[in-house]
């Protein structure tokens, strides 16, 4: 059943071990750095029950009659990416501004383990059952789902097994009831959601086919011996006034501690079958890339409407040189439009019998958005003016005695008053030059796999046959080339 916010709320257990800047969390709901994004979660459920909104954020199951998230729907056609870019609009909207680990970007990762079904099934059947069980669960039970890839590192120029073992997640023994594992893994927004899909993130296995790194499974986030270390937030640092996206919309990343916690059986998913992990590694993003890239559909949009505001405001948006760089913004944004639409509109059904986005555009969308971001958001900073790492905060504009000069130099005609260009000022700040917006920027670029692993996902799914056939064919090339290709 859909759930309310409140529901969510109170299944935010108060004894989980939660650390910020030093101290211990006791209530994420009410805490000033965690309240904001927390209550944007809960209104998330409330969507889905308000009459405005219904429709877009569920849909009627027709074999039970019951509404379900339309976030959480395995998708079975276009129809249904369709939905769901509308509900992420909805959400961004109540927002208003981009939130990503939300739910509906992390969900599909579990999509993949359906595709993968087939061959973890002739590896290790006992695990079939619960990787059916919890698809089933990310429909019915409509939990916060979060994404546990990225491991802690520690030196990358050797294995896993060949330093500290617990900086790779690693079940440290086996029970009648289950295993217990050991580890840490960074994962945004833990503190607060329901659940995680736990898995490893790319390794060198060594040649090894049984590891014990090698596991995935679905975690309870209130279970015993998870500790939750997070970054410092940049929600309460100032004023909401000064920086609204700050306030509103920041995700807390944490680094979240397995300190001997045992996973039942029945929530194992995969283990000791490095084949396995590596399967699954390999197809995670083939669903969850698709709402992760249209994101950066709203963020080029809130560039785009920052940037215009501002040229429109100081009389600028008829220069020749302004609307240049508004066009390069615009091209930016359609493009990543045009890559996730042709995405759709070529998908397949997968191996699990899902609609599959077509992969190479779709991987392809999702390097363009990420790549390009960095010099669009300087772009965007150029239309915006060196206003907005000038301007005093909210507090200086309502002081009495200094008020009114603040007044005088940012009102520039009846439309434009200064109080409104202080808003306009300060939103862009957010957006394009605050700590946030570097937060921003660099969780664009790394969240789903770092930029090197983006190329190579486009490699992998990329049709390589079609050029090289045109190259032989136009060149005259001998039959004797097709062994190399086939190589």
């Amino acid at each position: 059943m859909i759930r309310t916010g409140q529901q969510y709320l109170d299944s935010l257990s108060p004894d989980r071990q939660i650390w910020i800047d030093g101290a211990r969390v006791r209530d994420v709901t009410v805490h000033p750095q965690f309240a904001p994004v927390v209550a944007l979660r809960a209104r998330i459920h409330d969507l889905a029950h308000e009459a405005a909104t219904r429709d877009v954020m569920t849909y009627t199951d027709p074999e039970t009659g019951e509404r379900h998230a339309v976030a959480n729907k395995p998708p079975v056609g276009p129809q249904d990416w369709h939905d769901k870019g509308a509900a992420v609009d909805a959400v961004l909207d109540a927002a208003r501004g981009v939130v990503t680990r939300v739910g509906d970007e992390t969900v599909g990762e579990m999509w993949s383990l359906l595709d993968c079904l087939g061959r973890l099934d002739d590896l290790d059947p006992r695990f079939t059952d619960n990787i059916r069980r919890h698809l089933a669960r990310t429909v019915t039970d409509d939990l916060f789902h979060v994404s546990a890839n990225t491991d802690v590192k520690g030196d990358r120029s050797k294995r896993p097994q060949d330093q500290d073992p617990d900086l790779v997640l690693r079940v440290v023994r086996e029970t009648d009831s289950g295993v217990v594992v050991r580890g840490a893994k960074y994962e945004t927004a833990a503190a607060y959601a329901d659940q995680a899909f736990t898995k490893p993130t790319v390794a060198d296995w060594g040649g090894a086919e049984r590891s014990d790194h090698a596991v995935g499974f679905v975690v309870d986030m209130n279970a015993p011996g998870l500790k939750f270390i997070c970054r410092t937030g940049f929600a309460g640092r100032a004023a909401a006034e000064d920086y609204p996206l700050s306030h509103r919309v920041d995700e807390i990343d944490t680094l979240v501690v397995f300190d001997d916690v045992h996973i039942p059986w029945e929530d194992v998913l995969y283990y000791r079958h490095t084949e396995a992990a590596d399967l699954v590694r390999s197809t995670l993003h083939r669903y969850s890339a698709l709402p992760f890239t249209y994101r950066n559909l709203r963020l080029a949009d809130l560039m785009i409407g920052a940037a215009l505001w501002n040229v429109k405001q100081t009389g600028l948006e008829h220069r020749p040189a302004v609307q240049e760089k508004l066009a390069r913004l615009a091209c930016y944004r359609e493009g990543i439009h045009a890559h996730l639409t042709a995405a759709i509109a070529l998908g397949t059904e997968s191996p699990g019998g899902l609609f599959m986005p077509q992969q190479s555009l779709l991987y392809s969308g999702r390097v363009l958005a990420g790549a390009q971001l960095p010099q669009m958001m300087h772009l965007a900073r150029e239309l915006c003016g060196g206003q907005i790492c000038l301007t005093p905060d909210a507090a200086a504009f309502d002081d009495p005695d200094i008020g009114g000069w603040l007044d005088k130099y940012y009102t520039v005609n009846d439309s434009w008053v200064a109080d409104d260009r202080r808003k306009l000022l300060a939103f862009a700040r957010d957006l394009l030059n605050s700590d946030h917006a570097g937060h921003r920027l660099t969780f664009q670029l790394f969240a789903q796999s770092p930029p090197f692993a983006q190329l190579g996902a486009v490699y992998r799914s990329f049709d390589w046959d079609g050029p090289l056939d045109l190259v032989r064919d136009a060149a005259g090339l001998s039959d004797r080339v097709l062994g190399e290709k086939r190589e």
